[in-house]
């Protein structure tokens, strides 16, 4: 009698790790976690990194987005820098090429020439 029982058990045991491995198999294939039935669904990721670039051998330009506003982050150097922050996110990308704008306001300098006010 004791063998029937022992065997029961562990045909109950076996078609139990079954059932795990199978709803484990599942989740991954579907990339979730095998506990999302349990606990709900996770809520939307706020933080993502959208874009980044290497200025040079030390430095990296980010651009991160947290909830629809994206900042612009220069890392790596002697001090973490928070470029711009406030950012709109875009809604279509941009089909045609975008002119460069000046950054500096100044005019700029020229050597061995005289200026407009000196002569």
């Amino acid at each position: 009698m004791w063998d029937i029982l022992t065997y029961l058990v562990l045909i109950i045991l076996i078609a139990g790790a079954l059932i795990a491995a199978a709803l484990v198999a599942r989740s991954a294939m579907q990339g979730s976690s095998p506990l999302d039935g349990f606990f709900g669904p996770k809520p939307d990721r706020r933080l993502d990194v959208v874009e980044h670039a290497s200025v040079d051998s030390r430095r990296r330009l980010i651009l991160v987005r947290r909830d629809n506003v994206e900042h612009l982050i220069m890392t790596g150097g002697p001090v973490d820098v928070v470029i711009e922050t406030g950012i709109a996110q875009r809604s279509t990308p941009r089909s045609e090429p975008v002119e460069p704008q000046a950054v500096f306001t100044r005019p700029a300098r020229t050597f061995g020439q005289a200026s407009s006010g000196e002569k």
